[in-house]
């Protein structure tokens, strides 16, 4: 059995970097031409409305905290610091759920971790619309956060162990599109709803979550992992349709993963196979944040009000909108342009727009005099800079908002998906989603205090500074997953082509 592994694993390799395995190729090709995708897509809807309500949760401070800071009751009334926390602290709950769904999905498995990180949800919501203190809106706030969390880690994984090479990265950003869905529709609903009405409506897609996932199956690969054949090829046979066999599939993940069956100890850290991917997986994760993302769609109409823009909350939805139209753009390209051109396109768009946001922050505070010292030059630019600078501001959001929801939005997350092997997916991934919320968290909380300290110009010149490190490390360290297997992913960080040379039988 060792020997038909290594001879897997050898074959898997080759095929990495581009050695003849025609035969191979034209038999996995075959199989896939048999494949029906419709339950497929079918499972990862069910599995997409937990992203969905994370970005719910995530969306619902930017319409809440304007109506929670002039509301009567006293009891409920947010200062500037409580609004602070109130939109920050969901991301401590998402840390602390990110723990937690890595040591679920290894002990319950994917499914069974979706369907019960669904509980918090509902309960932060309820605990939010019945909230008579501000330190019941935190509760919630940090609950939902929790079930975030989970999801961030859980969903990514379920639905690429799920799909197949050909639709994987269209289903992977299903992800991220969902998330910037609900955000959307957040913003939309806050336009009408209070804060109460609003919590109510954010939980039912948890709800919806928690019962279609009862009759969708667990992935073929925990399975597997679990010594549980049969029921890996009844799970095969759902997502794959009746003429393809299933049994092949199996067959194939079984021979290529030579960790099957074993558990995840601090050994493993020396392993090439797992600390490289776990170093570009939280590198990923960091950059993703150190772009500002997060900061910037907590803040939205704090940003928009900053850049003079009087209908501030419409322009949050437009900003949503943009995100969810090029997060479906990303969707529709990502298995044909591939991850890493998309990643460096999407950093040098966010590079280019955040530096033009801190012109025009910059050229705006001089004009006013407040932050440089200097008095006002009359001018038409200084009569009224608003009407001057407005077009700049706009564009400079709306292609940061391009730019981010083409690459730096969903890969993260994609590839986090694809490129850990089965018995430390759950290790590496709480600490990758660990890294993502935690950094999420520091920046949210400190850029009201950035801003103060940098001014707004400097701090987005910042994340331009941090943009540009991301496209360096992009064209460095970041594989290219586009079209290959889990098993061909996590073979490349195993070997390198002299060592498949020397490897290869004569």
């Amino acid at each position: 059995m060792m020997e038909i592994q290594n001879n897997e694993s050898r074959r898997l390799l080759d095929a990495e970097y581009g050695e003849e395995e025609t035969g191979v190729r034209s038999e996995q090709d075959e199989y896939l031409d048999k494949v029906k995708n419709g339950k497929l897509y079918l499972a990862t809807f069910a599995a997409v409305l937990g992203p969905l309500s994370f970005g719910f949760v995530l969306g619902y401070s930017s319409p809440a905290i304007p109506e929670l800071s002039t509301i009567t009751d006293l009891r409920l009334q947010l200062d500037k610091e409580e609004a602070s926390w109130f939109g920050s602290i969901v991301t401590i709950g998402a840390a602390i759920g990110g723990l937690l769904g890595g040591w679920m999905v290894d002990k319950i498995g994917r499914k069974l971790s979706l369907m019960f990180c669904s509980i918090p949800y509902i309960f932060g919501f309820t605990i939010i619309i019945a909230a008579q203190n501000v330190w019941m809106l935190y509760l919630g706030r940090v609950l939902t956060g929790l079930a975030s969390g989970v999801t961030s880690l859980v969903v990514p994984l379920y639905i690429s162990e799920m799909a197949h090479e050909r639709v994987r990265g269209a289903m992977g950003s299903c992800v991220q599109l969902m998330v910037v869905t609900g955000i959307m529709g957040v913003y939309i609903a806050g336009l009408s709803l209070d804060w109460r009405w609003l919590a109510i409506c954010c939980s039912i897609p948890p709800t919806l979550m928690m019962v279609f996932m009862c009759f969708m199956p667990e992935t073929p690969r925990f399975l597997l992992s679990q010594g549980k054949r049969k029921e890996a090829e009844e799970a095969l046979r759902f997502l794959r349709g009746p003429d393809a066999p299933a049994e092949w599939e199996c067959a194939r993940i079984e021979d290529a993963s030579d960790d099957q069956g074993g558990s995840f100890g601090m050994a493993d850290l020396k392993d090439p196979g797992v600390y490289k991917p776990l170093g570009v997986g939280i590198m990923l994760m960091l950059f993703q944040q150190l772009t500002g993302i997060n900061a910037i769609m907590f803040y939205a109409e704090t940003i928009f009000e900053k850049a003079h823009f009087k209908n501030s909350n419409v322009a949050t939805v437009v900003v949503a909108a943009t995100q969810v139209v090029f997060t479906a753009v990303a969707a529709l390209v990502m298995d044909r342009a591939g991850r890493k051109l998309l990643l460096i396109l999407s950093g040098v768009f966010m590079c280019l727009s955040t530096a033009a946001f801190g012109v025009y922050f910059k050229l705006s505070s001089e004009t006013h005099g407040n932050s440089s010292g200097l008095s006002l030059v009359e001018s038409p630019l200084a009569q009224n800079p608003a009407a001057d600078l407005s077009w700049l501001a706009l564009s400079s959001m709306g292609f940061f908002i391009t730019g981010f929801s083409l690459g730096w939005g969903p890969i993260p997350w994609l590839v986090m998906s694809e490129i850990f092997p089965t018995r430390v997916k759950g290790f590496a991934s709480s600490v990758c989603v660990l890294t993502n919320w935690g950094s999420a968290f520091v920046i949210t909380k400190n850029f009201q205090n950035l801003m103060d300290l940098l001014t707004s110009a400097g701090t987005f010149w910042l994340f331009s500074g941090c943009c540009a490190l991301n496209i360096v490390f992009t064209i460095i360290f970041v594989p290219e997953t586009k079209g290959k297997t889990l098993e061909q992913i996590q073979a490349r960080f195993k070997g390198t082509p002299e060592q498949l040379s020397y490897n290869r039988p004569t």
